[in-house]
């Protein structure tokens, strides 16, 4: 079907990538990735201790034979996760795959590397890119602007970003923010990249653990129903648009603080709306690509039908514009 340098380094069918999402990388979304063929990742803080992780590890194995990873999102915070125990836990656990995201990885590299797990980074800019390609990753997952939750404070969408990264990486390479369908994947790999990453479009599939009020609202929305929060603070999220996220954005722009809207932000919050369905509770990332989503499938009918469609355009309309 589609096979990439990708599916050779991590060992997978197909080079379709269900990234870290908060809340939402459990053990049934990221099992329905494996068996379809794609690479699922359970998010490691998710879970709220190490010990925690270890037992949906176990259970997303009882749900496949498949490869999968974890993610594990380093940020900076006043009271830190033990990240160095979720790491060890992760490796004591047999997982041979981790996404890393959020600040340098450079701590924890070794420890994957001498267990032998391939590391796949997640950023946003070029420069991170090719840095992270030097400290010794396996792969590089690449952030447009378009995506759900942190774009960076560049603003350069995948059009651009994708190729420029292209030009500089030689370890697999995979487009993440805006993807959806059987185009996205023959257009990244147009523009270079060995693949997709998605969340957004995950999160509109049976088997997300969110209530079907956050996937109905991912099917009624429109590209132009998100927000973008904390621009003034330099630390820009983007998330579904809703009564809470306009308000965070007011408050900022008549120069509020992050003390001003904390407790309208708080992650229990958004945890709640997943949890409930609740849509204006709290706020909850969501990228552009919702514009896209117009359908609640299962994992497996999403991946076959963007695999076969990929093959579809490549092997029909593109050849037949060459032809011409």
């Amino acid at each position: 079907m589609v096979h990439t340098k990708f599916c050779d380094v991590f060992g997978v069918d197909y080079p379709i990538v269900q990234g870290g999402m908060q809340w939402v990388g459990c053990a049934e979304l990221t099992a329905a990735v494996a068996n379809a063929g794609g690479l699922g990742f359970l998010t490691a803080l998710t879970q709220p201790t190490p010990e925690a992780l270890v037992a949906e590890i176990d259970r997303c194995r009882e749900l496949t034979d498949k490869p999968f990873g974890v993610n594990l999102t380093i940020l900076p915070a006043i009271n830190p996760p033990p990240y160095a125990e979720y790491r060890d836990a992760i490796i004591e656990s047999g997982v041979r795959i981790v996404e890393t995201a959020g600040a340098n990885p450079a701590e924890h590299l070794p420890a994957f590397r001498e267990a032998g797990v391939k590391v796949l980074h997640k950023c946003t800019s070029v420069r991170h890119a090719v840095k992270a390609q030097e400290l010794g990753v396996d792969g590089i997952s690449i952030d447009g602007f378009e995506c759900a939750g942190h774009p960076g404070e560049d603003d350069i969408g995948g059009l651009v970003l994708i190729p420029a990264a292209a030009e500089r990486i030689s370890v697999p390479l995979i487009a993440s923010g805006g993807f959806a369908d059987a185009r996205g994947l023959v257009a990244a790999l147009a523009l270079g990249a060995d693949g997709i990453n998605m969340g957004t479009r995950f999160l509109a599939t049976r088997e997300a653990p969110v209530h079907d009020n956050v996937k109905r609202r991912l099917v009624e929305a429109t590209e132009l129903d998100t927000e973008l929060i904390f621009r003034p603070l330099r630390n820009t999220a983007r998330v579904a648009r809703n009564d809470v996220s306009r308000k965070v954005v007011r408050i900022l722009d008549e120069g509020g603080q992050f003390e001003d809207v904390r407790e309208l932000v708080a992650g229990v919050r958004g945890r709640e709306v997943l949890r409930t369905g609740n849509l204006d509770d709290g706020v909850w990332t969501a990228g552009v690509v919702q514009g896209l989503i117009h359908d609640i499938p299962t994992v497996a009918e999403l991946i076959d039908r963007i695999v076969i469609g990929a093959k579809g355009l490549i092997e029909g309309k593109l050849s037949e514009v060459i032809g011409k």
